[in-house]
């Protein structure tokens, strides 16, 4: 069997003991049959054995059987689903590819939008990581007239509004001339014109955590010595909705709520990509503490109507 097909199982597999909340093998076998991928065929209990293996191994997801009520079979645990992880985002986007593979035929009626990948420099940084080598790239910034030649640790990947980024780790020991240097930057894959692995082996500190290093931030910026705050917005009309769906950051919490209105509460770090997003939803987004953020995003929206008021002059 094709590793297609048996990802196809998996997800089909996991999405329906999901949504049933507590079912049997039999009630499992009936659904199974009603499926194309089936082909008529009956879900032996060694295969299905295999599967709950295979899907704990591959996503982390743990399949249960609750043999003191009818022996049904449930997620043993569900908090996982809803992890920033590399299994969950696997599990998510293979589930919209089958959906979308099984339907070619709308092809032309489904939109979608492109993520800049950069496929072959994803391919060399993550055989980096496993190899524990530094890479050597060709860096150009947005404003930059000429390129930065740069060498330096892939430590982790992030995928962050359709583009790919890269935290690179610097370190410099100390010498009679120069003091030990220490310091991480991020890099957009869209912007690095060449790439190449170097020899030069890295060992990783081990008390880095990817997760908890960009987990107090919106995007992407990090080290720009920007502290935790509490920050709580409002927001208006259909905006509120769009906020308790998705969630801003994972600290956000509802702390209050008028007639057209809620507010919501965040503990992280207010970066510039924070400030930009929050100009982005225009009169839908008051930001109420802290008075330094309220001010900083007054006077963005203050410049930007004056570039209107210039252009009629």
């Amino acid at each position: 069997m094709k590793i297609p097909a048996l990802f196809k199982e998996y997800i089909w597999l996991v999405n329906t003991i999901l949504k049933a909340d507590g079912i049997t093998f039999a009630e499992i076998n009936d659904k199974w049959l009603e499926t194309d991928i089936s082909e008529g065929v009956e879900l032996a209990r060694s295969t299905f054995a295999r599967h709950k293996d295979a899907i704990e191994d591959i996503f982390g997801i743990y399949i249960d059987c609750d043999r003191q009520n009818g022996y049904k079979y449930y997620i043993g645990n569900e908090e996982v689903l809803h992890e920033e992880s590399v299994q969950n985002w696997m599990l998510n986007t293979l589930t919209v590819n089958n959906i979308i593979g099984e339907s070619l035929s709308l092809q032309d009626r489904i939109l979608l939008q492109p993520v800049h990948t950069g496929d072959d420099y994803l391919k060399m940084v993550i055989q980096a990581m496993k190899k524990n080598v530094k890479v050597a790239v060709n860096y150009k910034k947005y404003g930059d007239e000429n390129p930065r030649p740069l060498i330096f640790e892939p430590y982790c990947i992030k995928l962050f509004k359709q583009r790919w980024y890269v935290l690179g780790h610097f370190h410099r020991d100390a010498t009679y001339e120069r003091p030990e240097s220490d310091y991480f930057g991020v890099f957009s894959f869209d912007r690095i014109l060449n790439m190449s692995l170097t020899d030069e082996k890295f060992q990783m500190d081990s008390y880095f955590n990817a997760q908890k290093y960009f987990d107090e931030c919106y995007g992407v910026l990090v080290n720009d010595a920007t502290e935790v705050e509490r920050l709580v917005i409002r927001a208006f009309g259909l905006e509120r909705f769009y906020l308790r769906d998705l969630p801003l950051h994972k600290s956000q919490r509802e702390i209050g709520q008028g007639k057209n209105y809620a507010d919501f509460e965040f503990y992280m770090r207010p970066t510039i990509d924070l400030s930009y997003h929050l100009l982005s939803c225009s009169d839908h987004i008051k930001v109420l503490e802290p008075k330094w953020l309220a001010d900083e995003i007054y006077n963005m929206h203050l410049q930007a109507s004056l570039m209107y008021e210039l252009e009629e002059e």
